[in-house]
């Protein structure tokens, strides 16, 4: 069984990372930032493009890395269509733990709904959880979501380190 399990979330990191949906510059956005790597060299420069309601409507990116890097980058564009930054930040918080530990940390808030967006989220980026085991693999997984939280907040630039 876990061999089914691992070589099915392989199976999803090579597709994400070989065939990015969402890995091109959007035409249009609000919020912008590049996330740099400087232990092996992965970039990835993340657009955020905003709905009227304030909810994330499209998010794409431009990568240069390692599979890991770009599948993550990629996943992550997935989840946050319809996000509120809100969510969005407590996603990134969550998938870093996640990308460190192997495992969903427990929420806080079960019942709310934010919580509940957020966890149902989790369950697409569980094929990065084997990250967990290759600590220095942690950083190109959490690479995207560094340059996400610098876009939501008015940066430009966020590091791995």
């Amino acid at each position: 069984m876990f061999d089914d399990l691992a070589d099915l979330y392989q199976e999803v990191i090579l597709e994400h990372s070989q065939r990015p949906r969402h890995g091109r510059k959007l035409a249009c956005f609000d919020a912008t930032a590049r996330g740099d790597n400087p232990m092996c060299g992965d970039r990835v420069q993340l657009f955020v493009r905003h709905a009227p309601d304030g909810t994330i409507a499209e998010a794409g990116f431009e990568a240069r890395g390692c599979a890991i890097s770009v599948a993550s980058a990629d996943l992550m564009a997935e989840v946050l269509r319809g996000r509120t930054d809100e969510e969005a930040r407590q996603l990134a918080g969550k998938f870093r733990a996640l990308a460190k530990t192997g495992a969903v940390p427990e929420s806080a808030e079960a019942d709310g709904t934010v919580e509940t967006a957020v966890e149902a989220a989790l369950e697409t980026l569980q094929p990065l959880a084997g990250v967990h085991a290759y600590p220095s693999r942690v950083k190109c997984a959490t690479l995207a979501w560094h340059a996400l939280i610098a876009a939501l907040e008015g940066g430009k630039e966020a590091s791995s380190e």
